[in-house]
């Protein structure tokens, strides 16, 4: 029995009874085999699909003797030189966001002159420590919170967790909850999914409008004595679009909880494309009931990977996030976010990348950036059967009502471009950084783009293309797609 004929059977049930029997059915031994086997096949095509490595010599012990310094660069380099092309020629979405040699270069010697530093020992490297509340000083003047706290993280999930943490710490102890829950938007980042099975924080996820926006009926329904944040995004990750983050605001704050603004993707872009003019809607700390907020400095902040920042209204909530503990014989402990030792070389690199574009720097790559984006989505436009979801700045969702648009993507794939997929609705996405504006990529994505559209169509619907989403928009039973998953993260740590 493969997983096509055991969608069919379970689709002529409803959904809860479906996931019974699945679960019920995983229990005997015959129909376990048959799924292992087609889970492995599908694992193992995404695997090739990923392209990933398996050539060359694998290193499962320590060798006896260690390798020769020379070797082991030659190795590492020979990696990184074999990887660069994709994203250096603009063939990614999102994933590297400057890729300037020069600028990859500086970020490497800052990296490397704080590559020992820590800031947990404050008293070792103090300077890193101010490195890092400058960081914080900055990004929280960007986005109007002159009076704003935050700390450094190691990204936007980081980020996201520590606001959901503090806010939970928060309700606990300021409001009686022990039953907490949030309201999130359906196309709300995962890190929020991930930090309520983390915190035990009930989530209530709201439907978006035909703009894909936060419903803000649903919003005003979900709201309860038990919320202690609702959630925004600007803009969300699947296809770019801004919430309503005022109105949202101005409900919860009626409503006596915190509002969370996930600006991970639009914290370092949306202040300066307002400023070149574009039409963005208030989503920051001008709004009195925005609580907390979340910027990533490695995405359009364009620092080296690892850094992201987390932003609060004030000292009360961000204390919160901490931890600390005074009767340990180790001594006394405190640790601002979830790691305790963090690598200082990354946040001296995030302080040299802001410091060194300045507002002139970010105003330019914004300009760049919303120029190539605007292109592209004029481009796509007059593909015949290819649609932009919403309106967005830079982050362009695609569907199809011609083809399979998972098949469209399967095509860009062999063309060599790496893009988002994305579902409900079936959709894909491209997140234009600066390797797009490069001479000759947008017109180079556009016509690719048709000709894949062209090459899906002509094929038909009768096989999905990308395997994953595939399944997992059309199959009723998500215990699937998590066994997928779960056997995916499995296979990327074998050797």
């Amino acid at each position: 029995m493969d997983l096509e004929r055991v969608q069919r059977l379970l689709s002529r049930v409803g959904p809860r009874l479906s996931a019974l029997l699945f679960r019920a059915a995983k229990r005997l031994p015959p129909v376990a085999r048959r799924l292992e086997a087609e889970y492995a096949r599908i694992v193992g095509r995404l695997g090739e699909e990923a392209g990933l490595d398996s050539s060359g010599p694998v290193t499962t012990r320590l060798p006896a003797a260690g390798l020769p310094r020379a070797e082991v660069l030659a190795a590492l380099e020979g990696a990184s030189a074999r990887e660069q092309r994709r994203w250096q020629e603009g063939f990614a979405s999102g994933a590297v966001y400057h890729g300037d040699p020069g600028h990859i270069d500086f970020l490497n010697r800052v990296y490397a002159a704080h590559s020992q530093s820590n800031p947990l020992h404050a008293d070792l490297w103090p300077a890193t420590v101010r490195l890092e509340a400058e960081i914080v000083a900055m990004t929280a003047a960007m986005l109007h919170g002159d009076a704003a706290v935050g700390t450094v993280t190691s990204g936007g999930t980081e980020s996201i967790l520590l606001a959901m943490k503090a806010y939970r710490d928060h309700a606990r102890h300021r409001r009686g909850i022990t039953r907490p829950q949030m309201v999130v938007p359906q196309t709300a980042h995962a890190a929020f999914d991930k930090a309520a099975g983390y915190f035990g924080i009930e989530l209530v996820r709201i439907p978006v409008d035909s703009a894909f926006r936060a419903d803000l009926g649903a919003a005003a329904a979900a709201i309860n004595r038990r919320t202690i944040a609702v959630v925004a995004s600007a803009p969300s990750f699947p296809h770019g679009i801004i919430d309503p983050v005022a109105d949202l605001a101005s409900l919860a704050a009626e409503r006596g909880c915190g509002v969370h603004v996930d600006a991970c993707l639009g914290g370092f872009v949306l202040p300066w494309a307002e400023r070149l003019g574009y039409e963005v809607p208030p989503f920051d700390f001008r709004l009195p009931g925005v609580t907390s907020m979340s910027a990533d400095t490695h995405k359009y902040g364009y620092a080296a990977k690892g850094t992201s920042v987390v932003l609060y209204r004030d000292r009360a909530l961000r204390r919160f996030q901490y931890f600390t503990t005074a009767d340990w014989p180790g001594g006394l402990y405190a640790s601002p976010t979830f790691a305790g030792s963090r690598p200082g070389g990354l946040s001296a690199a995030c302080w040299a990348a802001m410091v060194s574009l300045g507002e002139a720097g970010y105003l330019e790559a914004t300009r760049r950036l919303l120029a190539a984006a605007s292109a592209i989505k004029e481009g796509a436009a007059a593909i015949p059967g290819l649609r932009v979801l919403g309106d967005p700045l830079w982050v362009i969702a695609f569907a199809s009502d011609a083809a399979d648009i998972y098949r469209i993507m399967e095509e860009m794939s062999h063309r060599g471009w790496s893009l988002n997929g994305l579902q409900h609705p079936p959709a894909m996405h491209l997140a234009v950084t600066l390797r797009h504006t490069l001479p000759g990529v947008v017109e180079r994505f556009l016509g690719d783009l048709r000709a894949a559209a062209e090459a899906a169509a002509a094929a038909g619907r009768e096989n999905r293309g990308a395997p994953l989403y595939g399944v997992a928009s059309s199959f009723p039973v998500r215990a699937v797609v998590d066994d997928l998953l779960e056997r995916y993260v499995d296979h990327l740590f074998d050797v």
